[in-house]
């Protein structure tokens, strides 16, 4: 048996067959290019697989080293990976810059980084292992672009040429000249590797005169001001000052260009992964480091706790009561994961758990409900009566005590909305129920909130409280 199969025996023993037979077929039969950053969202839609599962099979593909796994850090503008990285705990600069877009950004973990699955060579070797030697339309493909942009299987090349006037591989430390016919339109000189672009504002009477550029391509300078320059011929002189291959390219800011950078598809968001409750299962050193601050602008908490567990333990006396306790965070938990769901941390009988979207939490929600009335009824007993709160915003993803963890107003909220309801209730507040997914999901089933007004220690404002019935 080779080394290939005998990792996806081994994967088959922790995620589904059919999930892990479509992961083998791509794996033996794709082109080098599709394995290279596979965005495992949009490889589930075109295989028809369940997104959870597809995503939990390659996080165990990449602890078995089918698959490596990265961090990339994008432009939301252009789409372009301004920074990969194999960890996120390398994912450190307070501000990343988009010399394309000429604009800057702080990273967050909603939007900004995208994770993506590579083949690892000791399965196969793919050309994006050396991708300063990948062809310069590759290299955009395969390299510059994050997995988000849904670029074209046919006709990829021709979409390029439409935009591209030129494009040329500059070894490290070489020099070269680029002559051209300038337009009458907004040009772009862009170098991927660098992150480097000089704009150049193309308009007026055309001239017979030779315009020229010089530009010096290295790790440091962007080019980012734009030169005013007028229709007609133009040297641009051009060096590479680094120690890898660069690829200047001259591009014309048109529509076919917008087209193609407007053209986006799901991935697999750091947010999204980091409340995954199988990464956090085996990946639980790989997350952040102990002085990371890492800004997330919405995520979705929910708390229960067990209400009267003291009474319970002093009815049915400790072995009992921890055996029943131990049932429920078995069930609660299987809950939490089947809706994309991580828990967090449990405290005494309390769980804390996140969500990466507030309708995915109020389904687990009622779902735990439900399970603990039927756990109930099979007991004849009214021992489990679980309270539920649910609030959404902003965070912070931190490291405390060795273990990814999440700092703010939000969850500090959630924990409280917690405290005000009382056995078998759900409170949400409204920031989850404004969410129209959650807000439909509700309305289809039939249920109307009540709602009301209340004061949260610690909170300058009153806030609204939604009871789910």
């Amino acid at each position: 048996m080779s080394e290939a199969q005998t990792l996806f025996s081994a994967l088959r023993q922790s995620a589904q067959p059919k999930v892990v037979d479509a992961i083998e077929r791509l794996v033996r039969e794709a082109p080098d290019r599709k394995l290279c950053r596979v965005n495992p969202l949009a490889f589930a839609a075109s295989e028809g697989l369940n997104e959870e599962q597809v995503i939990n099979a390659f996080l165990h593909a990449s602890q078995l080293g089918v698959f490596d796994l990265s961090w990339n850090v994008l432009c939301p503008g252009c789409g372009g990976v301004l920074d990969a990285n194999t960890s996120l705990r390398t994912v450190q600069s307070d501000e990343y810059s988009c010399a394309l877009c000429a604009a800057g950004y702080e990273p967050t973990l909603d939007e900004m980084v995208e994770v993506t699955f590579t083949i690892s060579p000791r399965v196969r070797h793919i050309e994006a292992h050396n991708p300063h030697e990948l062809p310069p339309l590759e290299y955009y493909r395969q390299i510059y672009w994050s997995s988000g942009v849904d670029l074209p299987e046919d006709g990829f090349e021709e979409k390029i040429d439409e935009f591209i006037v030129e494009c040329l591989e500059l070894p490290p430390g070489e020099k070269a000249v680029i002559s051209l016919q300038l337009p009458a339109e907004f040009v772009i000189v862009f170098e991927p590797v660098t992150h480097s672009a000089q704009f150049l504002d193309v308009k007026g009477e055309p001239t017979k005169e030779r315009q020229s550029l010089s530009l010096v391509f290295d790790r440091a300078h962007r080019h980012s001001e734009p030169l005013k320059l007028r229709p007609g011929p133009m040297r641009i002189s051009l060096e590479n000052h680094t120690d890898v291959r660069t690829l200047p390219s001259v591009a014309v800011a048109n529509d076919a260009l917008h087209e193609l950078l407007g053209r986006r598809r799901p991935f697999l968001t750091a947010k999204r992964l980091l409340s995954n409750q199988t990464f956090r299962d085996i990946f639980r050193t790989d997350t952040i480091e102990v002085d990371q601050r890492l800004k997330i602008t919405s995520l979705t908490f929910l708390f229960t706790d067990l209400r009267g567990s003291t009474e319970l333990y002093e009815r049915v006396g400790d072995l009992a009561a921890f055996d029943l306790v131990k049932t429920h965070f078995g069930i609660l938990n299987e809950i939490v994961g089947a809706e994309a769901g991580a828990v967090v941390k449990t405290i005494g009988d309390a769980v804390m758990a996140t969500f990466p979207t507030p309708d995915r939490a109020v389904v687990a929600a009622m779902r735990m409900r439900e399970a603990m009335r039927k756990l109930n009824d099979e007991r004849g007993s009214e021992d489990l009566l679980l309270k539920i709160g649910i609030h959404e915003g902003p965070c912070i993803a931190v490291n405390l005590n060795e273990r990814q963890d999440y700092f703010g107003q939000t969850v500090n909220i959630a924990s409280r909305v917690q405290h005000l309801a009382t056995s078998r209730e759900i409170f949400a507040t409204g920031s989850v129920l404004g969410d129209p997914s959650a807000f439909n999901l509700l309305t289809d089933r039939g249920l109307n909130p009540i709602s009301q007004k209340v004061a949260l220690r610690g909170i300058a404002n009153e806030i609204s409280i939604f009871a789910i019935p």
